[in-house]
């Protein structure tokens, strides 16, 4: 047996050391002694074991859930980003503002599904719900733009019996539209003609004296389009009408989601008024096209040149064929004062005696009177504004005016759609103060410029001889004969109707629509009072309208005209008796009809003698209003009757806050 010189379980001296230590400082740790253990067998290497002798390896983990995923995930996104690209390069993003368009239509509709009530359970009030809305609404128009605009142009002029947060929305619906840039235009003219703008209107950017001079800043720009000015090689200047490049490709997608979403809420809210939308996106498209629209306009000069009441009143600018297109139409330029303009209307006249204003009877435009020559615009930057001003009539001061008598517009324009309406059959549909000019004739009698001819609606005999026949009885409180033809017409409840029509309440009816509606209604706090009103509201509409089907789809615009000259006519401060002027313009035309026979003529002028007699009443009603305007106990016939309309309105559940100039 080997001895070893030490024991191996022998504490060492360094472990008594520390335990010496610890027990001194009182530490209930204690150090054991080291073990150490010595193996006597041979040393031998490791050796690893053979590959066949090991398990296989487990497969690896493939996702392949989660990269099926992240495949359809980077199929989808490239799909949206062709999509986006070739909708954007080819189709002028239509099928974003399409898309836009129903995510926001079906938003608002079930929002409104679900607040509409008197404990609203998602917003503050109904007056926050209908603020949430037209705040969307307003904001999907402004970012689609194009025919949205002209769409809610369209209904901004109907907006009176919306709610008031609807109302103040659409009236900003009236201010400029940006407009394109000039390589849009360039390329719009160039696709229409084949030609540059150089080489189709005989025009010079580089400041050649024997050609003619184009601004390339329009001068005004719309929803579908914008206008330059242009002087011609041979002295012409003209207003150069031009679509915006992006229209042609977005209006069929545009009028799509609109019937879309006309038919969503027809459904959803229960009002029968899909049956009109079709008819409606036929108008809006025919305004879209520039050949109609420059037919529109020489039919409208040829009647009213054959109409001796309205010859050398009003006046329609000369179309240029040669320098037009379906996409660009070329007029002469018309100098003139706006209708809202009535300080500039009604001033001191500042120019030469029996001298109309600049263009007036279609005059050429004076030569000596330029702005900058031709030479000077040598670049012709953008921007740069070429066109001569020529207010030398306004005075030194700027302060004059054209010194005319706003009776005497009111009744021009009023005698010119009353002819249009009952006469022609041929309805300006968008005659709004910014489609009208004023000018002075050499005798110091206005003459009325109508622009702008691309919506009008076209009235068959028959139905102008009714609408005709309507407008007299309601002058004569006939309720027998009104009740025939707005039955005729689909409509069960013919006092509501004649409001509508006459712009002023009716008092000559049974009042049963207004009954029925307030029939059941309880004396509750006025807020559960309005929102129980608005459902009777809702009723009352279906009950009207009985039968959507034949109701005249021409009644739409015709009513868009009558609210626009009713507006005009209360802005300039009602100088004229409107209802009687459209009531005699109604009576005659049913003598002057060349559609009828002599028989039914010589029967309708005794009707009309006696018609005369009748509505002197309304004159008497009229001067009334205007002694109380006089002596500042009334603001005007017009404005009195829209304070009684807003107090009718009331009790049915409407506001009506609306005014065709605000905007």
């Amino acid at each position: 047996m080997t001895r070893f010189p030490f024991n191996l379980c022998a504490p060492s001296l360094s472990n008594l050391r520390i335990n010496s230590r610890l027990t001194r400082l009182g530490s209930p740790i204690r150090v054991f002694p080291q073990i150490r253990n010595i193996s006597s067998q041979q040393f031998e290497p490791f050796v690893p074991p053979p590959p066949n002798s090991l398990p296989k390896a487990a497969p690896p983990r493939q996702y392949r859930k989660l990269l099926r995923w992240a495949r359809r995930l980077g199929y989808l996104a490239l799909g949206v980003g062709v999509a986006y690209g070739v909708d954007r390069q080819f189709y002028a993003s239509s099928i974003r503002r399409s898309v836009h368009t129903f995510g926001l239509g079906l938003l608002v509709a079930l929002d409104y599904k679900v607040n509409f009530r008197e404990n609203p359970p998602f917003v503050e009030s109904i007056e926050a719900l209908h603020r949430r809305n037209a705040e969307r609404l307003s904001d999907l128009i402004r970012t689609n733009g194009g025919l949205y605009l002209k769409i809610g142009q369209a209904v901004a002029m109907q907006s009176a019996f919306l709610p008031p947060e609807f109302q103040k929305m659409f009236a900003r619906m009236f201010d400029d539209a940006p407009q394109n840039g000039w390589k849009d235009v360039e390329r719009v003219i160039r696709e229409d003609f084949g030609k540059s703008p150089e080489e189709v209107f005989g025009i010079s950017f580089t400041g050649n004296p024997e050609m003619g001079v184009m601004e390339r800043t329009a001068r005004a720009s719309a929803s579908v389009a914008q206008v330059h000015w242009a002087r011609l090689k041979d002295g012409r200047e003209v207003a150069i009408k031009i679509q915006k490049r992006e229209i042609a490709s977005q209006v069929g997608w545009d009028l799509w989601a609109f019937k879309v979403v006309a038919y969503v809420y027809t459904t959803i809210f229960q009002i029968p008024l899909y049956s009109l939308v079709p008819y409606i996106s036929e108008r809006l498209l025919l305004e879209t096209d520039f050949i109609n629209e420059a037919d529109n306009s020489e039919r409208m000069a040829g009647l009213v040149a054959s109409e001796s009441r309205l010859r050398g009143k009003v006046y329609i600018p000369k179309i240029y064929r040669d320098l037009s297109s379906r996409r660009v139409m070329t007029a002469e330029w018309v100098e003139g004062v706006r209708l809202w303009d009535k300080e500039h209307l009604t001033g001191r006249w500042e120019g030469k005696r029996n001298q109309g204003s600049p263009g007036c009877q279609g005059a050429p435009l004076d030569i000596s009177d330029q702005g900058k020559p031709m030479s000077q615009a040598s670049n012709n930057l953008l921007g740069e504004r070429l066109k001569p001003d020529r207010e030398r009539w306004k005075g030194l001061d700027g302060k004059g005016g054209l010194g005319l008598s706003l009776k005497d517009v009111m009744t021009t324009m009023i005698d010119l759609f009353s002819a249009q309406m009952f006469l022609w059959g041929w309805i300006h549909c968008d005659p709004h103060p910014g489609n009208i000019f004023i000018r002075r004739l050499p005798t110091g009698k206005p003459e009325l410029v109508l622009i702008d001819h691309g919506l009008y609606v076209h009235l068959t005999p028959e139905f102008r001889h009714q609408y005709s026949l309507l407008w007299k009885s309601l002058m004569t409180f006939d309720n027998k004969t009104i009740a025939g033809i707005v039955q005729s017409w689909g409509i069960m409840n013919a006092d509501v109707f004649a409001s509508a029509t006459l712009m002023r309440p009716y008092s000559g009816g049974d009042n049963s629509t207004s009954k029925e509606i307030m029939k059941g209604l309880s004396s509750k706090e006025k807020g559960e009072r309005a929102a129980e009103m608005r459902k009777k509201m809702r009723q009352g509409m279906r009950e009207i309208l009985a039968d959507e089907t034949k109701l005249p789809q021409e009644l739409i615009f015709i009513g868009r005209n009558l609210r626009i000259v009713q507006g005009n006519n209360q802005f300039l401060g009602s100088p004229v008796n409107r209802i009687k002027i459209t009531g005699n313009w109604a009576s005659r035309s049913l003598v002057d009809s060349p559609d009828l026979s002599f028989t039914e003529k010589a029967k309708n002028f005794g009707r009309h003698m006696i018609f005369k007699f009748i509505i002197f009443s309304s004159d008497v009603v009229f001067y009334v209003s205007k002694i109380r305007q006089y002596f500042g106990v009334g603001l005007g016939m017009e404005d009195d009757m829209e304070v009684q309309m807003k107090r009718i309105a009331k009790d049915f559940g409407v506001d009506l806050n609306h005014s065709v100039f605000e905007g």
